[in-house]
């Protein structure tokens, strides 16, 4: 029997979340260890923690102090909180915060937690450059992180972000699986849309998220544009029965610039930092500069 791709801790204790995490991770792809009804899930994480690829935490599980210890030890995982936006850190700052009700899109945020651990990896400083304002907490952390080594080895590349799966891509999923994933993308735009100005730290969230599943599903751009004037559609037609004023709904034109500035940036990205030279003695041929389509290296 092949090893599944991704070893995954879960770190929750509702039952209707485990039971989605079962649903949205599919064998195969993902082994899930199930550590959340453990009586101490912090040790139980640290115990198989080389073998472990990423974490799904529910807050409330571990304390601070746990997470405090668990850093200090440079034991950090790419990780997915599954809880309501809110703006705040659970786990370490690259996390990817998951509502309860977008569960549909789990597998992908997964994909966007490792990519995001990755790059930021590859493009850190050794130790001895290390600047006086990094923290204590990611110089210890590095040494000890062997992730993209354990991915290069068993998958044969260094992660995720270069190498999008294509049959997860929305035009190729069965069409109820695309419906369902849709309604959840609407859901994660709606969030974003209603604390885009009350709250930028839970909005910056949720523009994360929805971009984060737009990117991995290789969401066409009319698609999230259709998505953005639908939405404003529905606000201007409830504040119209409601009896208020709809011009501010215009200003909402700045949330979808704000997703596509993001979405723009992740392609940006994805491609390779290095580009292997030609070796010489190919020819006049050789030396001509070759353009890399983002489709060529995401596909």
């Amino acid at each position: 029997m092949t090893q599944p791709a991704l070893t995954v801790a879960s770190l929750i204790r509702d039952q209707p979340l485990r039971k989605a995490c079962a649903t949205w991770l599919p064998e195969g792809r993902y082994e899930v260890l199930e550590l959340g009804l453990q009586q101490d899930p912090a040790a139980e994480l640290e115990r198989c923690w080389d073998q472990v690829d990423a974490v799904l935490l529910e807050p409330g599980v571990l304390s601070n102090e746990t997470f405090q210890r668990l850093r200090a030890q440079g034991m950090v995982l790419p990780a997915v909180v599954v809880g309501q936006i809110s703006g705040q850190m659970e786990y370490f700052q690259d996390e990817i915060r998951l509502p309860p009700d977008q569960m549909e899109q789990l597998s992908y945020s997964l994909d966007a937690a490792i990519s995001r651990c990755l790059r930021r990896r590859s493009s850190r400083p050794s130790s001895d450059h290390l600047e006086g304002g990094d923290s204590q907490e990611e110089v210890g952390e590095q040494p000890n992180w062997r992730l993209p080594h354990r991915l290069q080895e068993r998958l044969g590349y260094l992660g995720v972000f270069y190498k999008r799966d294509s049959s997860r891509f929305l035009r190729n999923l069965p069409a109820a699986e695309r419906s369902v994933l849709l309604r959840s993308l609407q859901r994660t735009y709606r969030d974003l849309l209603i604390s885009y100005f009350r709250d930028p730290a839970a909005a910056n969230q949720a523009i994360e998220s929805f971009v984060n599943t737009a990117f991995f599903i290789d969401l066409p751009i009319t698609k999230t544009v259709e998505i953005h004037v639908n939405m404003i559609d529905d606000f201007w037609k409830k504040l119209q029965l409601e009896g208020h004023k709809q011009d501010f709904l215009k200003d909402y034109r700045l949330a979808l610039l704000d997703v596509m500035a993001h979405l723009c940036e992740m392609y940006r990205r994805s491609l390779p930092p290095e580009v292997p030279s030609m070796t010489a003695g190919e020819g006049d041929e050789s030396m001509a500069p070759k353009v890399i389509m983002a489709s060529q290296v995401q596909s």
